[in-house]
């Protein structure tokens, strides 16, 4: 008959042995794998920088030293940046996608006769003349034209240069014309009562010139003095 000193006995035998299968099964038990890093995946590319209009104006001395300081005898006045309110992307906004690339202005004005200058410098690429056609009607407004149609402006030639040009409406002084052009990456807008005196500051400021055409080649005589294919004398 087992007493209950003998099962006493035998509880630490069979908790020891439950704790040795317990230690031996863990010790067989393999560890589990470390979760391994995948590709590092590679950076998206940066987008480039879309073209936004600048609406601070910084002082461009090389753009302020194209305007002469007289013409057709008359002080021409070119104020410091400081002491005008307008900016690249105010006037930029009349030359759509070009005026993205307006970098900085300068604004000169003869007192009497009256005349007044924008003048531009752009980022590149540069603009040429023929590309400011579809800005025209836009340009005219923005100097004080009302009513603007645009077959008023014509391409023109004035001292072997290509500009625009168009005459003033009834909402402008008498004998006012515009004026418009683009070239070496800078772009200008003027208007004036003066002819003599519009004509001098064009004359004065940089342009656009007008395409030399390639002259064709000459036909140089054949054997005997014959142009080559002409029929010989019999």
């Amino acid at each position: 008959m087992h007493t209950h000193r003998s099962a006493a006995a035998r509880a630490p035998r069979a908790l020891i042995a439950v704790m040795v299968l317990v230690i031996s099964t863990g010790a067989c038990t393999a560890p589990a794998p470390s979760p391994t890093a995948g590709p590092t995946p590679s950076p998206l590319p940066t987008p480039t920088p879309i073209p936004t209009p600048l609406y601070s104006n910084a002082p461009d001395a090389a753009l302020a030293a194209l305007i002469p300081p007289t013409v057709a005898g008359q002080p021409v006045v070119v104020p410091a940046v400081t002491e005008f309110a307008l900016t690249p992307g105010d006037i930029g906004g009349v030359y759509g996608d070009l005026g993205l690339r307006f970098r900085a202005l300068q604004v000169a004005f003869v007192q009497k006769p009256r005349l007044s200058l924008f003048a531009v410098h752009m980022s590149p690429p540069e603009a040429t003349t023929a590309e400011l056609e579809p800005y025209l009607a836009a340009a005219g407004e923005y100097i004080g034209i009302s009513g603007l149609h645009l077959g008023a402006w014509t391409l023109q030639t004035i001292g072997g240069r290509r500009v625009w040009v168009r005459p003033g409406d009834a909402a402008m002084v008498r004998g006012t014309t515009l004026y418009t052009w683009a070239t070496g990456g800078y772009l200008f807008l003027m208007l004036g009562v003066s002819e003599e005196q519009n004509l001098a500051m064009l004359a004065a400021l940089p342009g656009e010139a007008v395409p030399t055409p390639t002259p064709a080649p000459s036909l140089s005589p054949g054997p005997g003095g014959s142009q080559p294919g002409s029929p010989s004398p019999s």
